[in-house]
């Protein structure tokens, strides 16, 4: 039963994806993507983007505020990214651990900000200062791309996520200048 369910939330999240993608909606939709959808979408997919990391879970713990968690093995995201870690790092980074990652996701006028405010790793907690400091030399250098507190663009012609403990809420904006 709960892989019936969970092939069924998998589905129907894709088509809720592609509909968005594909630039089918009318300006002024919206789309609701429940948790349970983002969460099969999620592990169906994650594992085809990186080997290393299991279990991975979306919740929404308040307006805005989400927190996504998984089982991770450092070394082998690196090694799965084609960087495999040197002997030293690969002793520190190799085995499984649980990650809880707390953000906060703003979004407006076609572009998000994602703040992360907390990160659990073996239930050691990092925020404040030492997670600006890992964030900025350890995250970004492997990741340049990452946009972590800092606005970018949603795309595909998204005005807002609006983020909510039962699922997310995609607003459609207007068309784009090629329709």
């Amino acid at each position: 039963m709960a892989f019936g369910a969970a092939a069924s939330d998998y589905l129907s999240a894709q088509r809720k994806f592609q509909s968005i993608e594909q630039g089918r909606l009318k300006p002024g939709s919206r789309v609701e993507i429940t948790i349970p959808e983002l969460n099969a979408y999620v592990e169906h997919e994650l594992p085809m983007v990186t080997g290393g990391v299991r279990q991975p879970r979306l919740t929404v713990l308040r307006p805005e505020v989400a927190q996504a968690s998984a089982l991770i093995n450092f070394a082998e995201v690196r090694r799965s990214q084609g960087n495999p870690p040197g002997w030293l790092m690969s002793q520190l980074l190799e085995g499984e651990r649980p990650v809880t990652v707390t953000a906060r996701i703003r979004s407006s006028a076609g572009q998000a900000t994602v703040d992360v405010l907390r990160v659990q790793i073996s239930g050691v907690t990092l925020d404040g200062r030492t997670l600006d400091f890992l964030i900025q030399h350890f995250l970004l250098p492997l990741y340049p791309d990452a946009a972590v507190g800092r606005p970018f663009e949603l795309g595909d012609r998204i005005e807002k996520l609006d983020v909510q403990p039962g699922g997310v809420g995609v607003w459609i904006g207007r068309q784009s200048p090629a329709n």
